[in-house]
């Protein structure tokens, strides 16, 4: 049925928990609601929906930032 679901339980750190309620009440989210909306990306993508890797990018210079601002909207 479409609307069979689930209960989902994880444990995580109570400070990550807390932290992240902050920024989903915000958004007027619910935890779950972020979870649900994660699971789905991963549906669509048939991939996590965020890189996961050891190896970071190095942080844009300055002048890296204003060059994709540029590219993106266009000159400030």
């Amino acid at each position: 049925m479409p609307n069979d679901t689930i209960l989902f339980r994880a444990r995580v750190p109570a400070q990550r928990y807390e932290k992240a309620q902050v920024v989903l009440n915000k958004l007027g989210l619910k935890p779950s609601d972020a979870l649900n909306m994660m699971l789905a990306q991963i549906e669509l993508q048939q991939a996590l929906p965020f890189e996961v890797t050891t190896q970071p990018k190095p942080l844009l210079t300055a002048e890296e930032q204003g060059a994709e601002w540029t590219e993106a909207f266009g000159a400030y």
